[in-house]
């Protein structure tokens, strides 16, 4: 029996079909018009795991504060204090409830933004972790994205020299910023552009209201910062950029477009980084947890007012409810990237599917 012009034609267009999805991008053609997105039950997933994780921390964290020793209302008052006066003062900060009780308290508060006072500026806490988040935020953020366009640019460019003098040469580079310390780079940069070039300040930060140099003159005092915190964590990144992309590039549908005349750099740009990004957007989320723990060094390095140096100050003086809500907030911060990356995932790679991550 022969063949209808309306079966050959479907038949024709099935055929068609079948040989563009073999070759096409798998992620440019993983999603078909007109796709439902990701099922809301993967946000619902993702949202209890956060909720969990940022429980298990706070227990964590407060356990731990717990059973430092010492006495923080005794710090407060000098080792040759009265032991009454001692006794009043803690049961005037609530040192003096049971650990099952004040943990509620404090959760309590956290959900409330009632985080106390201060032991040592008599402050409330959240006012002095949102003034010093004013310089932390933007310093991470100025880092991160110096990361992110440093590895992308030098991860794609030793992949498209694979094995050549290029590659070779940045990855020696890489190598060597593996391995160096922020704080001891930091401290090279401020002999390098402070004490001999005398482009930068040495330290210090001026504000973001300051009525001579303005925002221009705070985002150079958080240039240095940022690179020195960018550097190591670019080198890792390119790394990982590289390897990523050299994978891609051996699949099939990457030699169709070269052999499309699509040019190595729109081929590189367009259709290879985009499928090689799930890896590299995975070091990213674990990254920006070393930038915040990185502040807190660097930031005494550069002598900035941020959340790293009153953490840092605040360990000094035992003052624990600020140490408690710094830590519960940079752990919060981690949890939160890292549920971002795993929506990434989904935005990146249509074909991920919920109960794939």
């Amino acid at each position: 029996m022969r063949n209808s012009p309306t079966a050959c034609r479907l038949i024709a267009g099935r055929r068609c079909s079948d040989n563009a999805a073999q070759h096409a991008s798998p992620i440019s053609g993983g999603l078909q018009a007109g796709s439902p997105p990701v099922v809301p039950l993967f946000f619902v997933k993702r949202l209890l795991t956060l909720i969990a994780t940022l429980l298990g921390a706070s227990a964590v964290i407060f356990m731990v504060l717990e059973i430092l020793p010492g006495n923080a209302a005794q710090m407060l008052m000098g080792p040759d204090a009265d032991p009454q006066a001692v006794q009043a003062l803690a049961r005037q900060l609530g040192l003096d409830q049971a650990p099952l009780q004040r943990y509620g308290a404090w959760l309590g508060g956290l959900l409330t933004g009632q985080l106390g006072d201060s032991y040592v500026y008599s402050t409330p806490v959240l006012e002095l972790v949102l003034e010093r988040l004013a310089l932390t935020v933007p310093l991470a953020l100025m880092a991160m994205a110096l990361t992110t366009v440093l590895a992308l640019l030098v991860g794609v460019y030793a992949a498209s020299r694979h094995n050549r003098a290029g590659d070779v040469g940045l990855m020696a580079v890489t190598q060597v910023g593996i391995a160096i310390p922020n704080f001891w780079f930091a401290i090279l940069l401020i002999l390098l552009f402070s004490v001999h070039l005398r482009w930068f300040a040495a330290g210090g930060f001026p504000g973001w209201s300051d009525e001579s140099e303005g925002v221009a003159g705070a985002l150079k005092a958080l240039l240095l910062p940022a690179v020195s915190l960018a550097v190591v964590q670019a080198a890792i990144l390119a790394r990982i950029t590289r390897s990523a992309v050299l994978d891609v590039m051996r699949e099939d549908f990457v030699r169709t477009a070269r052999a499309k005349g699509l040019s190595q750099r729109a081929t590189l740009w367009q259709h290879v980084l985009r499928n090689a990004l799930i890896p590299v957007v995975t070091v990213m989320g674990l990254q920006f947890a070393n930038l915040l723990a990185g502040t807190i060094v660097v930031e005494n390095v550069f002598y900035l007012p941020g959340l790293g140096r009153l953490i840092f100050q605040s360990i000094a003086n035992r003052d624990l409810i600020v140490v408690r809500n710094c830590v519960m907030l940079l752990a919060a911060m981690v949890v939160v990237v890292n549920f971002v990356v795993d929506v990434l995932y989904a935005v990146i790679d249509p074909r991920v599917k919920a109960s794939d991550i």
